[in-house]
């Protein structure tokens, strides 16, 4: 057996801090000190919850997100943020191979103990660092239960990787779940919604408690389930994120009040001047770019549209107003 471990003890020393130990929820040793967002573990391992280090422990959650995956013998998985491998094992077992991305050398650790000496051994290929700094790899699914903070990036970074995949089953803290799959008129719709929507069909597939977790997050959790169009739709996505943005910082003004900022006619106007300068086409002594914009927005109807209500065929069809203007948002 063990040594005992039912009582109070000091940690090893982290840089500026004697930490001491105390007997936490779920069988982990909380820490007593400053570094009040660092948990350790029963394996000894120090998750830092400010990092967004939170492990998927309930087996029954572990098993229902893998039964969503629609997994395929065949597959190529992706999983970010593996942690100590509770899904990367299940999923080992029933696909070709899984690519792990970790950031924490400590948890790749554990990973590898986990695997180390069965047949899954050879299916596992680990890669360690920053998933928004790498390069993805070829994969059929993505499966991830990645730091919440990165959430943002990291859909838009699958969204326009290339070759397509199937789908993504991915954890989300639960606003921001809604967020992508909120409609116009919704209090939470907003860019991101309209923006991932444009790209991919969405489904919210199941919500996750913070118990579920270890160390439990402060926020609740879901699952979403994206899969890319493909085709995409056949639009300059930095034209027409330029255009949402624009539109979305204050998505209850009417666009008309929305596109009276300085700042955006300060930058539609030098976007016209290159596109003209591009084409040849000669400038108007008086021109003024505040007066072309509120004409292009009046002429398609949508001068006193609100963003919040606006739905994706509304945004194309100002985008291709703008453009055919000589517009340019990028």
């Amino acid at each position: 057996t063990g040594p005992d471990r039912t009582g109070p003890r000091r940690a090893g020393r982290i840089p500026g801090a004697e930490l001491a130990l105390e007997r936490g929820p779920a069988g982990c040793w909380r820490i007593a000190a400053a570094h009040g967002n660092m948990l350790v573990s029963a394996l000894g391992i120090l998750f830092n919850t400010g990092a967004g280090q939170h492990i998927l422990k309930n087996p029954l959650v572990v098993n229902s997100i893998i039964d969503k995956a629609a997994l395929r013998r065949t597959d190529v998985i992706l999983e970010v943020g593996p942690g100590t491998g509770n899904l990367t094992v299940k999923m080992l077992e029933k696909v070709k191979k899984v690519i792990a991305c970790e950031i924490d050398p400590r948890l790749v650790g554990e990973l590898q103990k986990r695997v180390q000496g069965t047949c899954l051994a050879n299916k596992l290929e680990i890669k360690v660092g920053d998933i928004l700094k790498t390069d993805l790899p070829f994969f059929d699914a993505c499966v991830a239960n990645l730091p919440y903070q990165i959430s943002s990036p990291f859909v838009f970074k699958l969204l326009l990787h290339r070759p397509f995949f199937r789908c993504a089953i991915l954890m989300f803290q639960r606003e921001f779940a809604l967020r992508l799959v909120a409609k116009p008129g919704s209090k939470l719709y907003c860019r991101l919604s309209i923006n991932t929507q444009l790209l991919a069909r969405v489904d919210h597939l199941m919500k996750v408690g913070k118990n579920n977790f270890r160390p439990p997050p402060k926020v609740e959790s879901s699952v979403v389930r994206i899969e890319p169009k493909n085709p995409p739709p056949p639009i300059n996505f930095q034209e027409w994120d330029g255009l949402v943005r624009i539109a979305f910082v204050r998505k209850n003004k009417t666009l008309s009040a929305a596109f009276k900022s300085s700042a955006v006619e300060q930058l539609l106007d030098h976007n016209y001047r290159i596109h003209c300068s591009l084409h040849n086409t000669e400038i108007p002594e008086n021109f003024k770019i505040a007066e072309k914009i509120q004409t292009v927005l009046k002429d398609t109807g949508y001068s006193e549209k609100r963003a919040r209500s606006m739905d994706i065929d509304d945004f194309i069809r100002l985008l291709h107003g703008f453009n055919s203007e000589g517009i340019h948002f990028s």
